[in-house]
């Protein structure tokens, strides 16, 4: 199928067709992908990986998703050709390999001028990723886990619990990306909900967004004994690191909720001593869907943590609950608090607007990375930069020490 270039008047080549006829035998083509390029001697990827590296490529040149997605396929790829060891001299048979495996699976939609398309597209996609493995640096690689419980925590809403290949490295507040094969190459930024677990197992909410691609399906359709694909842990605004020992306040708005809770866990383990107030805001009290989990942090830890609860179109609660989530996170704030907002991108945006002028420091307040204007990924870059700079002055410093070469995030 051809696209109407209203430029030029003519048709130009739809590189979205031939991408889906190969998806859809994604092991077969993944397979074709890798053993073109083994037959070259070109052999920096290991089989297994195939599937993710193909499908997450394909993606990205056709440029599919919003920004968010974009910037989550991008640190896979960036990532991938960090820790597999490409060179831009791969880019070549890289782009032979794609263009190869999408005309053989193409069949009868294939056009000759998509060949230009692909091997252009690759080479583009090849550098992003050499760019962002610059600015990502060294640290967790990208790995599958099991799906090993998928609870319906409320209308919309999926609690999922996965046990990864190999025990995930990150820190509470950051998020990952995550695709399901049902959607190969397809990523969605979730943060974890829980800090480290002895058994290694990280739990995912996730609410079905109904404009959404990635999300419903992962609601409504991923079960239990699937796998899912795991890109590497980053910083998106919401590092504890960032408050120094400060105390907390963080309004959560939705399944925002997941990245300050896993920080109030990290709280719970931590040697810093400091008050919590936890706001968390739902439209009623049917959409609030982790009350179990919430009212059992408020009695592990109610000598620091007070859990306040928001409604903002809920008539039936208690008065005290009434009320939209900022402005009660705004009643609950005391000088001195490093303020945390998570949520949806409207909520995040609107508290970058009003917080400011209700009198919270620009340099205590924290929020959620959301993608959606081009200086908030410039901010989400910059904070990659930030990080992994910090990371090579420890690493730096520990090798001085102790006469190691080995890196920070290799020893963690």
């Amino acid at each position: 199928m051809s696209a109407l270039n209203s430029g030029s008047g003519r048709c130009e080549p739809d590189p979205g067709t031939s991408l889906a006829l190969a998806l859809a035998a994604l092991g077969s083509a993944a397979d074709h992908f890798w053993s073109f390029m083994e037959d070259r001697s070109v052999r920096f990827l290991p089989q297994q990986l195939a599937p993710m590296f193909f499908s997450t490529l394909g993606q990205m040149v056709t440029g599919r998703g919003d920004p968010a997605a974009r910037r989550a396929a991008l640190s896979v790829v960036g990532r991938m050709y960090r820790r597999l060891g490409l060179h831009p001299y791969h880019g070549t048979v890289v782009a032979a390999a794609m263009v190869d495996t999408v005309r053989r699976f193409a069949g009868a939609s294939w056009e000759p001028d998509l060949a230009g398309y692909w091997e252009v597209g690759c080479r583009r996609a090849h550098r992003l990723a050499e760019r962002a493995a610059e600015v990502l640096g060294d640290g967790p690689h990208v790995t599958v886990a099991e799906v090993v419980a998928c609870e319906a925590a409320c209308d919309g809403v999926a609690v999922l619990t996965v046990r990864p290949a190999r025990r995930l490295r990150y820190l509470p507040g950051q998020a990952m990306p995550v695709c399901t094969p049902r959607l190969a190459g397809q990523w969605r930024w979730l943060s974890p909900a829980n800090a480290a677990r002895a058994d290694g197992t990280v739990e995912f909410h996730v609410r079905a967004v109904p404009t959404g691609v990635v999300s419903p399906v992962l609601v409504e359709q991923v079960r239990p004994g699937e796998v899912l694909w795991l890109g590497p842990a980053l910083n998106v605004g919401l590092s504890l690191e960032q408050a120094g020992e400060a105390d907390l306040l963080l309004a959560a708005g939705g399944t925002g909720l997941a990245p300050l809770r896993a920080l109030v866990e990290q709280v719970a383990v931590s040697p810093v001593r400091r008050r919590v107030t936890l706001v968390v805001g739902a439209r009623t009290l049917l959409d609030l869907y982790d009350a179990v989990a919430l009212d059992k942090l408020q009695q592990a830890h109610g000598d620091w943590l007070t859990v306040v609860l928001a409604f903002s179109d809920d008539r039936d609660v208690e008065p005290t609950a009434q009320g939209d989530l900022l402005s009660v996170a705004l009643h609950h704030h005391r000088p001195g608090q490093a303020f945390y907002v998570c949520g949806s991108p409207p909520l995040v945006e609107a508290a970058r607007r009003r917080l400011p002028l209700a009198g919270v420091a620009s340099e205590s307040l924290h929020l959620a990375t959301t993608f959606r204007h081009a200086l908030d990924s410039a901010r989400w870059m910059s904070r990659q930069r930030v990080a992994h700079a910090a990371e090579s002055k420890v690493a730096d410093a520990a090798a001085g020490n102790s006469g190691s070469s080995r890196s920070a995030s290799d020893a963690t």
